[in-house]
């Protein structure tokens, strides 16, 4: 054989070799079978204090067919730090992220760490944890994990009434936390004009207020992890010379925001 066609010879059969290669990588790029993904978000209802800030040294989830020493898989056991009053008006934190076994799962279980602190007129104090939260709290919600699908879900912390102050003038964190599924659930945006107003804007969900402040310099607010339905939209100004409003009728659709444009606070 002619050399110049035993060297083209070759290089098609390395470009073969290569092509095949690329092709098995790319196939298991979805996971093993027989696991899905799960990832799961933190956003925060706000509150009147500088800055809470909460350490997360583990988050794990329980699967239904093992009793309640064992099945909890690790979704993430890298500690963090979140600052709970930044995750508010559309902004989360991912919390964890991974692949799971197909299956159906009953609880959440956090751990929260040393060094959580609340921030109040300049002056950080650290949160107590209660010795029952301290192997980890538990959240029932009940989901499935399917094969090569990606299940999200938000938990919305509830920083004002998760924090109670003790009759040392120390604080104690006993978590209040909100569990949805993003795949049933929506939210619901808008504008307030005049900003300055910097209104508090909340909604009921089911026996759950959902609650935020619109931006101080954008008017801003969005309601986050709403079950579908209708809702009454209420926006109380902390500026007294604006008056109350309502707007009823709201529908939130699973996966979708609901805008409501500009609203327009009237002088009072």
């Amino acid at each position: 054989m002619n050399v110049k066609y035993l060297l083209i010879a070759c290089l098609a059969a390395l470009s073969m070799f290569a092509l095949i290669g690329c092709t098995d990588s790319d196939s298991t790029s979805s996971g093993p079978a027989g696991t899905g993904e799960i990832r799961m978000y933190l956003v925060d209802s706000p509150s009147e204090y500088d800055a809470v800030n909460i350490v997360v040294t583990r988050v794990e989830v329980h699967i239904a067919e093992a009793d309640s020493n064992s099945g909890w898989w690790v979704v993430n056991d890298s500690t963090a730090t979140y600052d709970l009053l930044i995750l508010a008006n559309g902004a989360n934190a991912v919390l964890g992220d991974t692949l799971l076994p197909a299956g159906h799962y009953t609880q959440i279980r956090l751990y929260i760490g040393d060094g959580s602190n609340v921030v109040v007129d300049g002056i950080t104090y650290p949160l107590t944890i209660p010795s029952g939260q301290q192997s980890g709290l538990k959240l029932n919600h009940q989901f499935d994990i399917e094969s090569n699908t990606l299940y999200e879900l938000t938990l919305d912390f509830d920083a004002e009434s998760s924090i109670q102050q003790t009759g040392n003038g120390g604080y104690m964190l006993s978590p209040v936390i909100r569990v949805i599924a993003n795949i049933i659930s929506g939210t619901i945006s808008g504008m307030i004009d005049p900003a300055s107003a910097r209104p508090w804007v909340w909604t009921v969900a089911g026996l759950d207020t959902c609650s935020t402040y619109a931006d101080a310099w954008s008017g801003y607010f969005k309601l986050m992890a709403l079950p579908e339905g209708i809702y009454a939209v209420h926006v109380e100004p902390t500026d007294t010379t604006r008056q109350d409003t309502t707007i009823s009728g709201v529908q939130v659709m699973a996966e979708q925001n609901t805008e409501l444009g500009t609203i327009e606070l009237i002088p009072g």
